[in-house]
């Protein structure tokens, strides 16, 4: 595994890695199984939720496991990690990635913790991310109904305070699925990419056009977070496999369409994102 620092270099030729949350060991091997088929490097993302479900040692050797039958890089990252004691033990346990999200709270005091986690991760030679501007929306179970866009000024004051690898912007996305089609702002992040020279994350990428994705892209997005598409892909395998044989017990069929779902629409990500080079 590689840190994002790595995985992220060479983005700026004009694609961006694909940052996929797994819940489980069906969400890893899809993911996986997707980066081996189309031979792109990949992010695989924990948040919080499963690792307090099923612990930090379980889902950390999932990933290792899977790690030994693949070729291309793989980057195992904690997503919006906003407690400080779990991002810690996060790096301390061989996370090569970790994103300390902080956006809900006053810029001093996102600003101070921030540099708390760099300066942890430094020990370990791992490049953090950190988030500034806020999306709407359920993600991790916990639900924001309060937006707030990532202002220019504040992005550089940010990135040069912390000293962040990595940073993740509020350009118009939101967390979930969207009422509409989602306006991004897309000369508000021109102006962020003018201003700071770090990789840029869009969050809240499931939903959003392939059209607006590309353009995000092309003026200087580097990931792109995917998680809810991801779910509904992993639900409909299985229900798929009830639709056709309601009385089917056997859990290597049922999650075996469940990972297969992951793996498609992975692929169909990477496809999108043009890291498959």
């Amino acid at each position: 595994m590689i840190t994002l620092k790595e995985i992220l270099a060479g983005t700026e030729k004009g694609y961006a890695i694909g940052n996929f949350n797994v819940h489980n060991m069906e969400y890893v091997q899809g993911v996986v199984e997707a980066a081996e088929a189309a031979q792109s490097p990949v992010i695989i993302a924990i948040t919080e939720r499963p690792l307090k479900y099923y612990g930090i040692d379980y889902l950390i050797n999932t990933v290792k496991a899977a790690e030994k039958n693949c070729s291309v890089p793989l980057c195992l990252h904690l997503d919006h990690g906003d407690n400080l004691d779990i991002v810690f033990k996060c790096i301390e346990a061989g996370f090569s990635s970790v994103m300390y999200d902080g956006s809900h709270l006053p810029i001093e005091e996102n600003i101070a913790n921030t540099k708390k986690v760099v300066e942890k991760a430094a020990e370990y030679g791992i490049y953090p991310e950190a988030e500034l501007g806020k999306l709407q929306g359920i993600e991790d179970g916990k639900e924001s109904t309060e937006s707030a866009l990532t202002d220019p000024e504040e992005a550089k004051r940010f990135v040069d305070e912390t000293g962040i690898a990595v940073l993740a912007v509020a350009v118009g996305t939101a967390h979930g699925f969207y009422d509409g089609e989602p306006k991004l702002d897309f000369e508000r992040l021109k102006a962020i990419r003018e201003k700071v020279e770090v990789p840029l994350v869009l969050h809240g990428g499931s939903g959003v056009p392939a059209k607006s994705v590309k353009k995000a892209i092309d003026i200087g997005i580097s990931k792109v977070n995917v998680g809810t598409e991801l779910k509904v892909a992993f639900n409909q395998g299985i229900k798929g496999v009830w639709e056709e044989n309601p009385d089917e017990i056997e859990c290597t069929a049922i999650m075996g369409a469940a990972r297969e779902g992951i793996k498609n629409k992975v692929i169909e990500k990477i496809d999108l994102f043009r890291s498959n080079l």
